[in-house]
């Protein structure tokens, strides 16, 4: 079984307004409400391609059991961990003055409610699958994510990990399989060094392989990806298009990427995961693949060497 974790789920809130001003009673003229949490993300993905997953994580109040609610009409299981409180609720608001968003900071979970998870995990067995995406909800340290990974390497399952915390560089010891960094993030686990060549980047995805890292997806926005293992160094860039959101883009491009890689090769699973993943981020919401193998048509994945 798939199992993806949020521990900061979200309603995200997309509103657009031809004005937005101060003192006045500003009147939409879009708004759409989504189920949001990059693990939420990666269900949704995995479930447009075909492949079943199960959604945990933290949920609380209204907000929570509306994302609750959408998983399961969208036939994506769901084992959420209940919590006191209200899940948050993000606005992203455009109008003539800007784009301004507003993120919000969610439940605070407590000890009693952290073993729980971690204790769900724990009866995992080696032919599960667990992403786990996103940032960490108050009151949760991020020594969570030493336990997920411990269980994943004493257990056997396949650990995927989206994550910004530093405490990444801690995890990679205990082999997970799949990491996707974005160049930013790819930065912070190397202060020391200036990743601004290709090599650069390819050296340091390599020091995370030979550390214990299986893959690693390094995602470059507009630029495209790599992808680095043991065994091979490649590189796609991505379709030109106008971008319109890229929030979800690299939820779209992990889930996608995963799911190719188990029938097919590294280089066709880099391929769909860059086109994928523009496509989302060529539209409000996550795509719906049918532009997908028009964008893969312009692209060509390039064996690189340091």
């Amino acid at each position: 079984m798939i199992y993806t974790c949020t521990l900061n789920t979200a309603i995200d809130m997309f509103i657009e307004m031809e004005d937005f001003l101060p003192d006045k009673v500003n009147r939409s003229i879009y708004d759409e409400f989504q189920p949001n949490g990059k693990g939420v993300n990666i269900s949704i993905i995995l479930k447009k391609l075909g492949v079943p997953s199960t959604a945990i994580g933290y949920i609380a109040g209204f907000s929570g059991h509306y994302i609750q609610d959408e998983l399961n009409q969208m036939n994506i299981d769901t084992d959420f961990t209940e919590v006191d409180g209200v899940t948050r609720i993000n606005a992203f608001v455009k109008s003539n003055q800007g784009e301004y968003k507003i993120v919000n900071g969610g439940p605070e979970i407590t000890d009693v409610k952290i073993d729980e998870l971690i204790t769900k995990i724990a009866g995992f067995t080696k032919d599960d699958v667990l992403f786990v995406s996103g940032s960490l909800p108050k009151g949760v340290n991020p020594s969570i994510l030493v336990s997920i990974a411990k269980h994943a390497s004493d257990i056997g399952f396949r650990l995927i990990l989206d994550i910004s915390h530093p405490i990444l560089s801690e995890l990679v010891h205990y082999r997970p399989y799949l990491i996707k960094p974005n160049d930013e993030e790819l930065q912070a686990l190397f202060p020391e060094e200036e990743l601004d060549s290709e090599q650069a980047i390819l050296r340091a995805a390599q020091k995370l392989v030979d550390q214990g890292c299986q893959n690693i997806l390094v995602s470059l926005g507009g630029e495209g990806a790599y992808f680095v293992n043991k065994d091979t160094m490649l590189y796609c860039p991505a379709p030109k298009g106008e971008v319109v959101n890229t929030a979800c883009s690299g939820d779209t491009m992990l889930a996608a990427f995963y799911s190719t890689l188990q029938t097919s090769s590294p280089e066709a699973a880099l391929k769909k995961a860059v086109a994928a993943g523009s496509s989302t981020a060529f539209r409000s919401g996550l795509t719906d693949f049918e532009d997908v193998d028009q964008l893969m048509q312009n692209l060509k994945v390039q064996v690189v060497t340091i």
